[in-house]
């Protein structure tokens, strides 16, 4: 009776594979050990590193040249002093006591006038012991003087000022045109100011001011003095 092969057990059906598997194994053994390498530890010793030793800077060495000191200056040349004779006499001044004696005369001094200087004076209206006299305005006291003549400035005023060139500047409403200007100590009118809403209205009212009669003056103490005056112009535009 001859025994049955086994094919599951045939050895050399697989020879192929395991014959590559050994040349592989073979070949990275082979190139390990070719690559393989060891080190001496005596070279790799990198030793320790001391820090104790402390560097020592080298100094430049420099040299000092010294500097000769200045010559001295040169000896002065002696001064010669001329002396000059004097010629000349000098007569000697006697200082003369100022110190009277008991016999000595006392002469009395007369009076000396003494100029005034005129000072030009300005006092207000208000306050002023005479005010000026508008012509027409003598009687009365002084009261009485300065309520007629605001009465106949604002008459003049009215008599004489152009109402109707506000109208034709095309102004409307009221105006109100403030007057300044002074009487002098000889009863003139004199530095005449005016504020108004338009330049032409400022210009008519100093004309009507410049037409105001000559005044008799007004006085402070019995002296003619200036006087400053303030008169207000108002008036309403017609439509």
């Amino acid at each position: 009776m001859e025994p049955k092969k086994n094919p599951k057990a045939n050895v050399g059906r697989n020879s192929s594979l395991f014959f590559a598997i050994g040349l592989a194994l073979m070949l990275f053994l082979t190139n390990y050990a070719i690559n393989y390498k060891t080190y001496d530890k005596e070279l790799i010793d990198i030793g320790t590193l001391d820090m104790g030793e402390e560097l020592e800077e080298e100094v430049p060495i420099t040299e000092t040249i010294a500097t000769p000191p200045p010559p001295p200056p040169p000896p002065a040349a002696p001064e010669v002093i001329e002396v000059v004779e004097d010629e000349e006499e000098v007569e000697e001044t006697v200082i003369e006591s100022t110190e009277t004696s008991q016999e000595e005369e006392i002469v009395e001094i007369e009076e000396v006038e003494v100029e005034e200087v005129e000072e030009i004076e300005e006092v207000p209206f208000a306050v002023i012991e005479n005010v000026p006299v508008f012509p027409g305005c003598e009687s009365g006291n002084n009261e009485a003087k300065k309520a007629c003549m605001n009465k106949k400035m604002n008459e003049f005023i009215a008599k004489k000022f152009n109402t109707d060139l506000a109208q034709e500047l095309g102004l409307s409403g009221i105006q109100q045109i403030r007057v300044f200007f002074k009487i002098d100590k000889n009863g003139d009118i004199v530095d005449v100011k005016a504020r108004a809403p338009h330049p032409s209205l400022e210009k008519e009212a100093m004309r009507v001011i410049g037409l105001l009669p000559k005044m008799k003056p007004g006085k402070q103490r019995g002296k003619a003095v200036r006087v400053p005056y303030y008169l207000p112009i108002k008036f309403q535009v017609q439509d």
